[in-house]
């Protein structure tokens, strides 16, 4: 049997639509054999969802994703083979939980003030226990007729520049990279080409990224395509940077986006599992 890996997911533990539990179920029904689950911000999700692969046979790997700021620009690295017990990182867990909860305060008052009504209150209940991101802001304006997709919400409402936008000063890069790699974890960039650097942005990045420990790119994920690809995978080679694949799957509305409905890594890429202990 062929494996199939997914080293990027989310649930219900940040803005995901499936419980731990349920994620790790469908991932094992769309023939995912290694899943890892790298939810924003938190490490709560873990031990539900390391027990439900065990109990169904399939691998799992510790994982998070960690939001950090790099020269203004917010980058999203995915932490993989991560001890979510290690100090400093469920501190800055913490910190990152209580940093999102004031921003969801602001840009509720922000949306109040265009009339919209009732929205903290609806991001808390959607959210549980878990993160409150700017996903469960669009599903509530969805849900209540503002708007009609989830991208509508963001291009009117919540994106940068737009009226409920709220700033958020996350973590360095630098610090972010520690506190995976002092966990024992594997740093790597997920989805390079969504922050639309330019190739010389791009190299920069990559130079820091290296220098501060940094060992992999996210060169699969979904909706990319064979030119994206290549791009990547030369920028893994010229950094001597590991591979990784991850659909980015945080719910069943969107079929483009499914759990192991991933290429393959490109040959010639070492792959970010070679450097860690899956179970």
């Amino acid at each position: 049997m062929t494996d199939v890996y997914d080293l990027h997911c989310h649930s219900t533990a940040s803005d995901g639509a499936l419980s731990p539990e349920d994620l790790v179920i469908r991932a094992h029904e769309k023939g995912v054999t290694t899943v890892a689950l790298t939810d924003h911000d938190t490490v709560s999700g873990l031990i539900a969802a390391k027990n439900q692969a065990n109990a169904l046979g399939i691998n799992f790997i510790n994982g998070i994703e960690l939001s950090a700021n790099w020269q203004k620009h917010c980058l999203h690295i995915v932490g993989l083979g991560i001890d979510p017990t290690y100090q400093p990182l469920v501190a800055i867990t913490e910190y990152l939980q209580n940093l999102r909860y004031e921003r969801a305060e602001r840009m509720a008052a922000k949306l109040e003030k265009k009339k919209i009504v009732g929205v903290l209150e609806a991001v808390k209940l959607a959210a549980g226990d878990g993160m409150i991101t700017r996903t469960h802001f669009a599903d509530f304006l969805v849900s209540q007729n503002h708007v009609d997709t989830q991208q509508e919400a963001f291009d009117r409402y919540l994106a940068q520049g737009k009226s409920a936008y709220v700033a958020t000063i996350w973590p360095e890069l630098l610090d972010v990279i520690n506190w995976i790699t002092g966990s024992g974890g594997v740093a790597v960039i997920a989805h390079p080409l969504r922050y639309k650097l330019s190739a010389n942005w791009m190299n920069r990045l990559l130079v820091d990224f290296t220098n501060s420990g940094g060992q992999g790119l996210e060169i699969i994920t979904s909706r990319i395509n064979q030119d994206e690809i290549r791009l990547i995978s030369n920028y893994a080679k010229k950094y001597e940077l590991v591979g990784s694949v991850g659909s980015d799957f945080h719910n069943d509305s969107n079929p483009y986006v499914e759990l192991g409905r991933i290429a393959q890594l490109p040959a010639g890429i070492t792959p970010v599992w070679s450097l860690l202990s899956v179970s």
